[in-house]
């Protein structure tokens, strides 16, 4: 943290900060919903996040382009043959509210990080992302009981991979993208992730693919292309 965000001011420490508050909202509000609905229908609620951003932009002036609307409805049905629609299960209305709360401060983060952080470096917000994810549910786990160590090489294997892939190397290359491609552009490639998630368990453990993940994964890549194009 110090390192990282060596010369930075303390007003832009608290900007930093702030955008780090949104993830927690964000991370907070899907496990809570996973405990309440099936993961099928967290994850689609997740990735509304696209659709939250182009509604952000638009309630702020920027009017989404055809090509960013499409893009964006493109992945939302790729994903819905990818993952799976809700079940008859997902009935709790507090546990669909609180995924599509996930999904509208996800995609509050994302623009906020475009908005706020495309000055600094990418491992400058991660840093400060992950020390106030870290207190906060730190605390949280305190308070709850629920706060423990990991236990034998198999657990300390698995925490050093989270830190390594998913943090170091996934949050400052989303960054990274933010500050490239702008808020609307990651996000619709980040929506690629479950189709990646499947296609891996298909490689790595042999799970059979569906002719529906086929399909969906080709709405998925042809809505983040779509993204891509230039004035998107």
């Amino acid at each position: 943290f110090l390192i990282a965000g060596g010369g930075v001011s303390l007003r832009d420490r608290a900007v930093l900060c702030g955008t780090g508050f949104i993830y927690v909202g964000a991370t907070a509000c899907y496990f809570a919903a996973l405990t309440r609905v099936s993961a099928t229908a967290t994850a689609l609620l997740l990735y509304l996040a696209p659709a939250f951003v182009v509604l952000y932009q638009a309630l702020l002036g920027r009017r989404p382009t055809r090509a960013q609307v499409t893009a964006v409805v493109m992945t939302l049905l790729g994903l819905g043959l990818v993952v799976g629609l809700p079940s008859a299960a997902d009935r709790s209305p507090l546990g669909l509210l609180l995924g599509v709360c996930a999904g509208a401060s996800y995609g509050a983060y994302l623009l906020a990080s475009e908005r706020f952080l495309g000055n600094h470096k990418p491992l400058t917000a991660t840093a400060h992302m992950t020390l106030v994810a870290a207190l906060c549910f730190a605390a949280a786990g305190a308070a709850t009981g629920t706060l423990g160590v990991p236990q034998g090489a198999a657990q300390w294997g698995v925490t050093a991979g989270m830190i390594v892939f998913p943090t170091l190397l996934a949050v400052p290359t989303l960054y990274a993208a933010i500050r490239a491609l702008g808020a609307v552009r990651a996000s619709v490639l980040a929506t690629t992730e479950p189709l990646w998630t499947v296609l891996l368990a298909a490689l790595v453990l042999r799970e059979p693919l569906r002719p529906s993940v086929v399909v969906g994964g080709a709405l998925i890549l042809g809505g983040a292309l779509l993204a891509q194009r230039r004035g998107s």
